[in-house]
């Protein structure tokens, strides 16, 4: 286990950097459903939320690039993440159902793209 995360150290650090993008872009893009008092500040919200979410996307893919030099790696990261991010913050805070066959099977496809992912760099060093 200790040399699986010694040799995936940047893919672990991107997957944590583009989640943490994908839930800033979240709160950017819906945080005007969830609570009233965002929904006639669109510019504010973009102030706010648009340079910390383009650092988090900047550095995630610089950790998957140095891995596997190619920008295919953080491109499917990034889908995958933001695949398990939506689902959860919409489900608990806009109460939107993420248990439909649809959303389910795409959830599980990103924990498969996800391990691909890995498993490929993992297997190629």
């Amino acid at each position: 286990m200790t040399q699986w995360i010694q040799s995936n150290t940047n893919l672990i650090y991107a997957t944590l950097l583009f989640t943490a993008a994908h839930t800033v872009s979240w709160f950017q893009i819906n945080s005007q459903f969830v609570w009233e008092w965002w929904r006639d500040r669109p510019v504010l919200t973009c102030c706010i939320y648009s340079i910390p979410c383009s650092l988090l996307f900047l550095y995630a893919a610089r950790y998957a690039y140095a891995d596997t030099g190619e920008a295919w790696t953080g491109r499917f990261l990034a889908f995958a993440a933001s695949y398990l991010v939506f689902p959860l913050l919409t489900w608990w805070l806009l109460k939107e159902s993420m248990f439909t066959p649809k959303t389910l099977t795409c959830v599980g496809l990103s924990f498969i793209i996800m391990m691909v992912q890995f498993a490929w760099v993992t297997g190629g060093k």
